[in-house]
């Protein structure tokens, strides 16, 4: 017990803190070498630990998205998944390929149901009329093929690749 006492005080003033104010190296490091990826490895490291392991190890793709599905350990590719980026050629136009922050702000409502209506069918509608192409129901008796459409096709054509409801 007294030998525990006597050390005691020797390990309290071993401890102590001590503030450097200069770096080994003065701040002079080459981060180049220093690759900064997930602190797990590298993708190279990944690639070569899925070869060896069993089951295989997860790469991570840092934020890219797959292009496609693996269904039975066969990669299927679809079409749709794939980015296609649509540039319009400007080439004699004398618009400014950008906005300048001095333009007006445009305030709009929003796009109605009625407002498209009124866009698409109401013109067909008011001539129709006039010319008495109407039958008793005041269907059209020349309907063109956008008033052919069923609602099921419609809904179709609106959930089809490529329509820009997304």
């Amino acid at each position: 017990m007294q030998n525990c006492v006597k050390l005691l005080p020797l390990a309290l003033k071993c401890q102590q803190r001590a503030v450097s104010s200069t770096a080994a190296m003065a701040g002079k490091r080459n981060f180049r070498k220093f690759n900064v990826y997930s602190k797990r490895g590298t993708r190279v490291v990944k690639e070569a630990q899925r070869t060896l392991a069993n089951p295989p190890v997860a790469i991570h793709k840092r934020g890219v998205r797959d292009t496609g599905i693996t269904l039975n350990g066969q990669f299927v590719e679809i079409p749709e998944k794939i980015p296609d980026i649509i540039v319009p050629d400007l080439t004699g136009c004398k618009l400014k390929p950008y906005v300048s922050y001095k333009a007006p702000e445009v305030i709009q409502s929003e796009y109605t149901s009625l407002d498209l209506f009124n866009a698409v069918y109401s013109q067909k509608i008011i001539e129709d009329f006039k010319a008495g192409k109407l039958d008793a129901d005041g269907k059209a008796t020349e309907p063109s093929p956008n008033e052919q459409l069923t609602p099921e096709i419609a809904l179709m054509r609106a959930r089809k690749t490529g329509s820009d409801i997304f």
